[in-house]
């Protein structure tokens, strides 16, 4: 049974799409798995209404978003500030809000952050493609008929679910502690590439951000990171995560994100488990800089991350 319309689109903002976790499984076949770039705004956001932390959320980017919303329902917005309001009132961030039909939320620009999450009751509804309802902008399929949304699009959402509990949550436990972000790294899988001194300037240098950062990874600026003598400028392609760091024969490193599958640049590092998510809120002009860490530091840091999560929900999550 199809869901009800839920959210009309009055302006589609910057970028705008239809994102939950991803789609796993499928980069053999040169499939990325998109999803929210931020997972953890979005799984939180999803809980707040009483959806199952997977469920499709909106990912929106910067400012211009406007909805409107077609009947009552119960919504949140989670990650960047970008100023939402509804009906020109600020919309508190974080928590759950019952909002009525007719109402218009709308998206002015960035205080902090690059990409906020809504979420509302019952999952923003549209057909699974690989066992997700991500947009994968590179193919042109899943979420809404596989592209950004546009002026007039109408959304529909699924059946709400029965409870009706106002949350928050506590954004202190989303660790965002940037600008200027530290990002914490373990060496690898190509590190041996690096001269010695590569590896200390890798973790000396302030990066900054370059405009030309998108959904596929973020490029960073700055003094070039050295590589042994007689090292090749690329590999043969191999499958690539997300928070893989890739070194281009510019010396100038690039952190991969949700919509890059494989790649055949080097790759002397990859961002912590733990520090994934503060990736999707890091803006062009950001200053980034990385600091290693041990595998067993970084096994702790996402247990702690992930016990914090849970605790940062008023009243407790059940379960």
């Amino acid at each position: 049974m199809a869901g009800a319309p839920i959210l009309e689109v009055l302006s589609p903002g910057i970028l705008t799409t239809v994102q939950d976790l991803g789609r796993g499984g499928y980069a053999r076949w040169g499939v990325a798995p998109s999803g929210a770039v931020d997972a953890l705004a979005a799984r939180a956001a999803n809980l707040l209404v009483g959806n199952p932390e997977g469920s499709a959320v909106l990912e929106t980017t910067l400012l211009g978003l406007r909805l409107r919303l077609l009947r009552d329902t119960r919504l949140a917005v989670c990650g960047a500030d970008l100023q939402a309001n509804l009906d020109g009132q600020a919309l508190p961030l974080w928590r759950s809000v019952s909002v009525r039909s007719g109402r218009i939320l709308t998206f002015a620009g960035p205080r902090w952050g690059l990409r906020a999450y809504i979420a509302v009751a019952g999952g923003i509804d549209v057909p699974a493609v690989l066992g997700s309802r991500s947009t994968n902008l590179a193919s042109g399929f899943g979420g809404f008929q596989g592209r950004p949304l546009r002026r007039g699009d109408v959304l529909a959402a699924g059946e709400p679910p029965p409870t009706e509990i106002e949350r928050e949550f506590d954004s202190a436990a989303a660790g965002y502690d940037g600008p200027p972000w530290r990002l914490r790294i373990l060496w690898g899988p190509q590190d041996e590439f690096l001269a010695e001194e590569g590896r200390e300037r890798f973790l000396t240098t302030a990066f900054t951000v370059s405009p030309d950062s998108d959904r596929t990874g973020i490029r960073l600026e700055g003094t070039a990171v050295p590589v042994q003598p007689g090292t090749p400028d690329s590999i043969i392609s191999e499958g690539i995560l997300s928070g893989a760091i890739q070194l281009p024969a510019d010396g100038r490193p690039i952190i991969v994100l949700a919509e890059t599958a494989s790649g055949g640049y080097r790759k002397p590092a990859t961002v912590i488990a733990a520090d994934l998510h503060r990736l999707g809120q890091i803006m062009p002009g950001d200053e980034v800089r990385f600091a290693a860490v041990t595998l067993e530091e970084a096994v702790a840091l996402l247990r702690r991350r992930e016990e914090a999560f849970r605790a940062a929900f008023r009243p407790p999550l059940c379960g």
